[in-house]
């Protein structure tokens, strides 16, 4: 069973209680669904993104769904994504001086996860424009700082004394490259 499932389990009987207490919650899911460890882990991340909340009556921990779900999602997917955007810029200044010194397979490594990470960022992007606006772009001016990132990070591979080896390895290892020789 993936973390969606199990999330998906939790909140479905959540909501069908409307607000229900631990034990009675433990009784429903565990060991049906997952074992009692996986059970906490999945509860606390649901509460950590404030999808369920816990509250305490007397000495009963009760869980419900919160409201406005949704909005609070997006808004968590917003600080995350700028959060991310901010600390990646941070990140590839330091390549810049720190890359010529690592072996070719950090060198790919490093290339590949970062170029993979600004990916994922745009994606978050593209999501909250979809959210926001489907018609219009909000977030214009992140997605062209995304493409001048990517380029920054291939012009310090192509740098590199290795840069054509490293690139081709960089550029096949993020499946974009679909030309068969």
């Amino acid at each position: 069973m993936s973390q969606l499932e199990r999330e998906r389990v939790i909140i479905e009987h959540i909501k069908i209680e409307g607000s229900i207490h631990h034990n009675a919650l433990i009784r429903k899911i565990v060991p049906v669904y997952m074992a009692k460890s996986t059970f906490e882990k999945v509860r606390d991340n649901l509460v950590e993104k404030q999808i369920i909340s816990m509250k305490m009556s007397k000495n009963r921990k009760i869980y419900s769904i919160n409201e406005n779900v949704e909005g609070k999602s997006f808004q968590k997917i917003e600080q995350r994504t700028n959060q991310l955007f901010h600390d990646i810029k941070m990140r590839i200044r330091k390549i810049e001086t720190d890359y010529i010194h690592k072996d070719n397979s950090e060198k790919i490594n490093i290339a590949y996860r970062v170029i993979d990470e600004l990916l994922r960022i745009d994606n978050g992007f593209t999501i909250l424009d979809s959210i926001k606006n489907p018609k219009k772009t909000l977030y214009k001016d992140e997605h062209m700082d995304i493409q001048e990132l990517i380029n920054q990070v291939l012009e310090i591979v192509k740098k590199d004394k290795s840069s054509q080896m490293n690139i081709a390895a960089v550029i096949s290892s993020l499946s974009i490259n679909n030309v068969k020789n």
